[in-house]
């Protein structure tokens, strides 16, 4: 697991809700136990059409979503049956945070295991990293681990929660067994 101390990307936003696992990452590819490789079957059903095209309206197919390692959804994510490769999918495409209202716990203890950082902010933060994202798709927010802060592009820094073991296991970049 890489180190997770302070991360500046510039953030997809995926504002549908109540997004379950099986949309992060369909029941076919549940076979696999390898991480590696999950981030193509990332919204697969999303993503890509029947004949296995990739879909050029879907905000993982546009060139503004390469290198971006910030998820911000829209409300109750990750919902559904417990599926680690839900947590591996997303990391495997190349994302350490993902932000939402309300994160469901099974995944949320997944991706804090898995080095992938769920934070919860409140609804009136959520609409506003909405809009600076629609307002400026290139815009850059800072996850600060330590300090257990979001910072926007104004300065402001948003409090998120996290627990004192995940938060060390991100920090040092090892899982519960390290």
């Amino acid at each position: 697991m890489q180190k997770l101390t302070t991360l500046i990307s510039r953030v997809v936003a995926l504002p549908n809700e109540n997004i379950d696992t099986d949309q992060i990452i369909p029941a076919r590819y549940l076979k696999a136990i390898d991480k590696v490789g999950m981030g193509d079957h990332l919204f697969a059903d999303w993503r890509y059409d029947a004949a296995g095209n990739p879909k050029s309206d879907f905000v993982l197919n546009q060139p503004r979503a390469r290198g971006a390692q910030i998820l911000l959804v829209g409300d109750n994510f990750a919902c559904g049956s417990s599926r680690e490769h839900a947590v591996w999918a997303l990391y495997d495409f190349g994302f350490r945070v993902v932000i939402s209202t309300s994160i469901a716990d099974i995944f949320r203890n997944n991706a804090l295991k898995n080095g992938l950082l769920p934070v919860v902010v409140d609804p009136a933060t959520h609409r506003e990293l909405f809009h600076l994202v629609e307002e400026n798709p290139a815009v850059e927010l800072t996850v600060d681990v330590a300090a257990q802060t979001l910072t926007l592009p104004n300065g402001r820094a948003v409090h998120f929660d996290l627990d004192a073991f995940s938060k060390t296991c991100l920090l040092e970049g090892v899982d519960e067994l390290g």
